[in-house]
Formats: structure tokens, C-alpha cells, sequence
């Protein structure tokens, strides 16, 4: 048996395997803390660069869903207004009704005519003031709107909406109605008829929008939810799996550094040979 004490080979054979079990130890707490496989590029370059586009995509999705959402409440505000007017709409013909029969007089009539003209103004003001932000959504001048509601830049990520409801009392045409005459009372429910119609086509409108936003959220929902899956397939650490690594790691770790006093004691005994 030959001995040396220029190198001591056992040393540095086991510095080198405690070494390994230290980085596999490191990696698995690493992993364990940050809940990540991937604790760098180096691990799985491949996977990394997957991950991190999928991660780009999940962000993108995530704002898109977000301005869906916005978009909906855009449309709820509007759809708000309108369901006020709708009820003034309803209500005006209800006090035409009543106007126009002889059981009331001409001094009622004054009074329903009062309440009557207060209720158009109220609606024509509704139509003035209902906006979302500094956009007025009831008086024809919305616009075209572009919801951005995808991930990506092109064109199917976007849905374009032509807002143009003009429900002012205008263009309904009610502004200058009035039931003070049994005649002119009779003669409103015409217009009335017609204003509750376009009332009802905007409403209308609105309701197919807010549908195929909310068809649009669904699918984001889906989206969003199999990107992740997909990201955390790639990415996630096994807990399991760092759990054994770190237990592997500490037990050679413990074995190393035991192995490596002895190692480094091998070379004092060759003293007794002298």
C-alpha cells in the first residue's frame, strides 16, 4: 500500500462529492423557497425561455380580461340611464291615458301636464349627463370605441363598438308633447308608442354588446386558466421531489463532512510510522 502526504487524494475526491451534495441542497431550498423548478436559466434553458413567454401571455391575458370588464361597466352605465328613461317613458303614457278620458278636467289636466312636462325634461337631462369618464354615452356623440380584449396586437384582439344612442327628448321626439287638451293627450300616444320603440332598439343594442363581452370574458376566463396550467407544468417545483432532494442533499452533506476528517486525518498517522 502506497502513501502519500503531497496529495491527499481521498481529501479532495470527497471535498468535491461534499460539494455536489451542497449545491443539490442549495437548489432544493432554492426551489422550495421560490416555488420555482427553474431556479435559473441554466436548469432548463428551454423551458425557461417556454415559461417566461407563457408568463408575458398570462400578464397580457390577465389586463385583457381586465378591459373586458371595464368595457362591460361602460355599457352599464349607459344601459342604466336607459332604464330610467324607460320608466319616465312609461309613466308619461300612463298620464296621457289618464288625460285623455273625461273623467279628469281641464284644471287636472293642468296638474298631470305638470308632472308630465317635468318628466321629459328629467329624461332629456338623463340623456344629457349619463357619460363613463368625459364620454357622454346617450347623446349620439360616443363614437366608435376599440376594447382591446386580447393578449396580442392584431386586429381579432380588438372589438370595435359604434356608440351612437341619442335618446334626448329631440330626438325621441317628445320635447314639445303635452296632455293640458283631451285631444293633444289622445295624440301623444302616438309619439309615446314610437319613443318607448326606439327606447327599446337602443336598450336592445346594448344588451348584444354586453353579451358578446361577457362571451369574451368567459373565454379569457379559459384561456387564463389553461395558460397557467401550462406555465406550472413547465416551471412549478415539485414539492415532493425538493423535499427528497433536500433530505438527499443534508444526509450527504452530513456523510461528507464526516468522510472529509477522515480523510484529513489519514496523513497525521503516517507520524506513527516514524
Amino acid at each position: 500500500m502506497s502513501i502519500r502526504i503531497g496529495s491527499n487524494t481521498a481529501s479532495i475526491s470527497t471535498q468535491r462529492a461534499l460539494g455536489k451534495a451542497q449545491m443539490r441542497t442549495e437548489h432544493a431550498l432554492k426551489a422550495l423557497a421560490t416555488g420555482s423548478r427553474i431556479v435559473s436559466s441554466q436548469d432548463d434553458a428551454a423551458g425557461f425561455a417556454i415559461a417566461e413567454n407563457l408568463r408575458g401571455q398570462l400578464s397580457g391575458t390577465k389586463q385583457a380580461r381586465s378591459n373586458a370588464e371595464n368595457a362591460m361597466s361602460l355599457i352599464q352605465v349607459a344601459e342604466g340611464g336607459l332604464n330610467e328613461q324607460n320608466n319616465i317613458a312609461i309613466r308619461l303614457r300612463e298620464l296621457a291615458v289618464q288625460a285623455a278620458s273625461d273623467t279628469v278636467s281641464d284644471v287636472e289636466r293642468e296638474f298631470l301636464n305638470e308632472e308630465f312636462t317635468q318628466l321629459i325634461a328629467e329624461s332629456d337631462r338623463i340623456a344629457r349627463t349619463t357619460q363613463f369618464g368625459t364620454k357622454k354615452l346617450l347623446t349620439g356623440d360616443g363614437g366608435e370605441f376599440e376594447f382591446h380584449i386580447g393578449a396580442n396586437i392584431d386586429e381579432f384582439n380588438v372589438l370595435r363598438y359604434n356608440l351612437n344612442a341619442d335618446t334626448t327628448a329631440t330626438t325621441m321626439g317628445i320635447e314639445n308633447l303635452s296632455i293640458e287638451k283631451r285631444d293633444a293627450a289622445r295624440a301623444t300616444l302616438t309619439d309615446l308608442d314610437e319613443a318607448i320603440k326606439q327606447l327599446a332598439g337602443v336598450r336592445s343594442n346594448f344588451g348584444a354588446i354586453q353579451s358578446r363581452l361577457q362571451i369574451a370574458m368567459n373565454n379569457l376566463d379559459n384561456q387564463y386558466e389553461n395558460i397557467s396550467t401550462a406555465k406550472s407544468r413547465i416551471s412549478d417545483a415539485d414539492v415532493a421531489h425538493e423535499i427528497s432532494e433536500l433530505v438527499q442533499g443534508q444526509v450527504l452533506t452530513d456523510i461528507g463532512v464526516a468522510v472529509l476528517a477522515q480523510a484529513n486525518a489519514s496523513p497525521v498517522k503516517i507520524a506513527q510510522l516514524l
